[in-house]
């Protein structure tokens, strides 16, 4: 379970890199897989490709493990696992294609 300081942390990595829009879905009781998807905006390739960087770099620092990180060669949509929380770093067209918050519907927004 992570706590509201380790999820504010990640978006100030985010931000760091100029990402925006982040959404962080609470999938518990929802999924098996995570209980969280954090969902945030990169506006080209470079853009994703440096906001994922910055945050496998950072993650330990926030005592979050990075598990694995898919989608990077192309940097249109990465997916960062961390175990608990699910880093999803999207374009906007991929965002807008795939929808996730549409798609995960049920979840809780949380909000800081």
């Amino acid at each position: 379970m992570l706590s509201d300081n380790q999820l504010q942390g990640v978006i100030q990595i985010i931000e760091e890199k100029k990402g925006h829009n982040p959404v962080l879905l609470d999938l518990q009781g929802i999924s098996m897989v995570t209980d969280y998807f954090m969902i945030v905006t990169g506006n080209t390739s470079i853009q994703v490709k440096a906001i994922t960087e910055n945050l496998v770099e950072k993650l330990p620092e926030l005592e979050i493990p990075t598990l694995r990180v898919e989608g990077l060669q192309e940097a249109n949509w990465v997916l960062i696992d961390c175990g608990d929380l699910v880093i999803h770093v999207m374009t906007p067209e991929q965002r807008e294609f795939y929808n996730l918050e549409r798609l995960w519907g049920d979840a809780k927004v949380v909000t800081f």
